[in-house]
């Protein structure tokens, strides 16, 4: 089994996150794949930036605001 990290986005509302997470790698089957505790991080990332909730979110990725682009 190896392991390698990456970078997940969540986007909800106006707020994108960053979230660091380790993807797990194994010969054949569904690889890669998260753990249980790094699909847990998005989800409480992803439910913080529903909530308003950017304290929360900070806890666990790095958080940005989108803003429309006048073109």
């Amino acid at each position: 089994m190896n392991t390698r990290r990456h970078t997940k986005l969540v986007h909800e509302g106006d707020y994108v996150a960053e979230v660091d997470t380790v993807l797990i790698e194994e010969e054949g089957g569904w690889s890669p794949y998260l753990s249980l505790e790094e699909a847990t991080k998005l989800d409480k990332v992803r439910d913080a930036l529903r909530r308003g909730d950017l304290l929360e979110a900070k806890r666990h990725a790095r958080v940005y605001r989108l803003v429309p682009v006048a073109a």
